[in-house]
Order: C-alpha cells, then structure tokens, then sequence
C-alpha cells in the first residue's frame, strides 16, 4: 500500500473505535523495528519525527532531514500492503513546518500550546490553510503537558487542562483533523509523584464536542521490565514512571485515537544495547551491536499495537 495521508489512518480508527501508536523514531533500526512490528501485527504505521530528530538527520540542515525522512518512510511504505504516514511531532518552527510540508510529511502539528487560546487558534489556522492547500492534514494541541520535549520545559504550575467547550471551538475555527487534549499525562520518564490519574470525563466531553480524531501525548508507559533490564547493565531510570497500560487501553475507549509513544522505545533500545555492549565485550561491528536492541523496540510496539487494539487493522 502507497505512503498515506495520516488523515487515512486515523479517519478509519475514529470509525471503528481503535487507537494507533505513534512512534518516534531516532535512526535506522528504529524505523526497521517500526515497520517490522507493522507488519507482523497487520496494523496501520505512523512514524513521527521530532524537530530535533530532523535536524539531526539532516546535521543542522532542516530542509535535507525533512526530505530523507520522506525518503526513507516512502521507499518501505511504497513496498508494503499496510498503510505508512509520516508525521511531525511538535512542530514549533514554521521553518521546520514549512521543511515537513514541502517534503512531502503526511501530516504536520502545529504546537502552540504555550499560547493563550486567541494566539493559539490564529496560529493553528495558519499552518492548517497552509497545509490542507497541499492534501496534508494538521494536528494541534490544547492545554498544556508538564515535562520536557524536545528540551523545552513546562512545569506542573504551568499546566492547564483542556476546557471542552474551548476545544470545540478551537476545531470549528481552524479546521484542524485532529486534536490532543491536555487530560493530565506528561512528557518524559518521569510522570507521576503517585498513582496515574487522566480526567477521563475531560476527554469524554472533548470526544462528544469535535467528534475529531484525538491524540494522547506524554504517553509512554514506562515497562518495569524494561527499566530493570537498563538499571541491571548499568543505567540509572531510577523513579522512572508512566501510563500503565491498561490506562492507555481505557483512553481508547473515551475517544483516544493516536497514541504517541517516543520514551518506551529510548528506554527499550538503551535497554537492549546496554546488555550487548556488556555481553558482548569483543564485538565491534555496530550492526551485531544493534540487532537485540532493535528487537526489544519491536516487541513493545508489538505490545502497544495489542493494546490499542490496531493490530489486524490494516
């Protein structure tokens, strides 16, 4: 099946009541492991990049990092019979929207979230006229998540829910396809002094108000397993703590449609290569030093595919 609109995607989720992971991804093996776990669980694929992944993979040249990420995602999309978006994760810069757009990305999001709600719609408008001209589709966010992304810090003093009434019409306003509502998650390792607690009343009332596709951020859960793996080779996740995932299965049924999921995978990788690394003492083919970690990442997107109930889907 041909790379897709990210609209596609999660259009048919909204439809039939399932959720996608979106998965970050921060070189090579991590895109393998992506399209590996796609294909063995039958379930549609978007991989997303961060501003900072794109101008890593260009070395400080947004345009070129843009374009071989299109590249890279098109030339596996463009071989496989499941559907492949590509998109970009908090998009702050309009030269790196602008970078994503004319590549050739699925979708794009528009973060102004730090904004008042005034400033934040006008933009938002801005980049969805932009966008829609040329077939891609937007996500915004509304609210805000405490924790770190892409090194810009919000903190928990800072953090505002979403206002359901405010969300509708934020969507009606700039015509944005898909929202991700502030419900009480954050960015990072580290989400909850205590137990996990998401205001699912909150995102009920945004579902029934837009009737939009809804995304989840801040919403790596953070296996035990896989912390315990890291710690024993040496790393330090120590108070490391996420969404569990029956939690993230529980948004899917209040409307939750695209999870994304950028920590969990970090955390698998580092896991997997930390015990070759120590294993493995001799070994200098970087390759070999990939492949266990690659297979970790493939198992726990497997697992979130499960959880969000898009395996089959495709």
């Amino acid at each position: 099946m041909p790379y897709v609109n990210t609209k596609t995607i999660l259009d048919k989720a909204n439809k039939e009541f399932y959720a996608i992971p979106a998965l970050n991804i921060n070189n090579l093996e991590f895109l393998q492991a992506i399209i590996e776990a796609g294909i063995e669980e039958r379930s549609p694929i978007i991989v997303e990049t961060s501003e900072g992944a794109i101008k890593y993979a260009g070395n400080g040249d947004i345009q070129r990092g843009a374009r071989f990420f299109v590249e890279m995602v098109r030339g596996y999309a463009d071989s496989l019979d499941i559907p492949v978006a590509l998109h970009l994760d908090h998009g702050k810069t309009f030269s790196v929207i602008m970078a994503t757009i004319t590549a050739g990305y699925g979708s794009v999001m528009i973060d102004a979230s730090e904004f008042p709600f005034e400033k934040n719609l006008s933009e938002t408008r801005k980049i969805v006229e932009i966008a829609h001209s040329v077939g891609i589709s937007v996500e915004a966010e509304l609210g805000k998540l405490v924790g770190i992304e892409d090194n810009v810090n919000v903190k928990e003093e800072d953090a505002v829910l979403v206002d359901p009434e405010e969300a509708e019409r934020f969507v009606k306003e700039s015509g944005v396809d898909f929202l991700a509502p502030a419900i009480g998650t954050s960015h990072g390792a580290f989400k909850f002094k205590g137990k996990a607690e998401l205001d699912f009343d909150r995102l009920r009332a945004v579902k029934d108000s837009t009737g939009i596709p809804l995304v989840l951020h801040g919403a790596s859960s953070v296996p035990n397993d896989i912390v315990e793996l890291a710690e024993k080779f040496g790393a330090d996740f120590k108070g490391a703590k996420g969404v569990p995932e029956d939690i993230l299965k529980q948004t899917v049924d209040f409307g939750i449609n695209k999870v994304n999921t950028d920590t969990d995978l970090r955390m698998a990788f580092i896991a997997g290569l930390r015990e070759t690394l120590a294993e493995k003492p001799s070994e200098f083919d970087p390759r070999k030093y990939f492949k266990k970690p690659k297979e970790y990442v493939k198992d726990l997107i497997k697992q979130r595919m499960r959880t969000l109930g898009c395996s089959g889907k495709a």
